[in-house]
């Protein structure tokens, strides 16, 4: 299993890319009075047939040629279903996938998020052509980071240079502390 959440958004998001998406959503919401928290990442990639949506949280099953298993979509279900959460992926071909997990927020088996910020930039760097939308909240603070905005004003600088990838990270982890630290 993997030892953050961030990782394994970062793992379902990468099968966006690789599904030729050209917007990636990534959601991050903390409910503390409903002790919950949301994950989503959503997508305009080439989306699933029904019966590979079915699939798709079997770790035998993988429509990669390099390997055998693919655990990262079972892990993430595991993972919510642990703290008491849900799992929920939504596809439709021809027009994207959404994928839905909800964690106990203070369950005992929740892993920790992770670093957040190096996620969405590992994201970032190698595929600069694709838009990220990155929106996180607690409770009633939160704060979106979209690639399209930057891109806006950075004048034909790509968004995975060093130091725009390094200004971007440090834009997210002021956010989350913002939002009163990390969930």
């Amino acid at each position: 299993m993997m030892p953050e959440l961030s990782l394994n958004i970062l793992d379902v998001a990468k099968n966006s890319v690789t599904a030729g998406a050209t917007l990636i959503q990534i959601g991050v919401t903390a409910d503390t009075a409903a002790d919950q928290l949301k994950i989503s990442i959503t997508d305009n990639g080439c989306g699933m047939d029904e019966q590979t949506v079915r699939r798709v949280t079997d770790p035998f099953y993988t429509t990669r040629t390099t390997r055998k298993v693919g655990l990262g979509v079972p892990f993430f279900k595991m993972a919510a279903e642990m703290t008491g959460g849900s799992f929920a992926i939504d596809s439709r071909p021809g027009e994207g996938t959404a994928v839905r997990a909800v964690f106990g927020l203070r369950h005992i088996d929740r892993m920790p998020m992770g670093d957040l910020a190096a996620s969405f930039c590992t994201l970032l760097q190698p595929n600069p052509e694709v838009d990220f939308v990155l929106t996180y909240a607690v409770d009633d603070h939160g704060f979106t980071i979209d690639t399209r905005e930057y891109r806006a004003v950075l004048e034909g600088l790509s968004l995975g240079e060093p130091e725009v990838l390094a200004f971007i990270a440090e834009q997210i982890r002021e956010g989350m502390r913002e939002c009163g630290g990390g969930v």
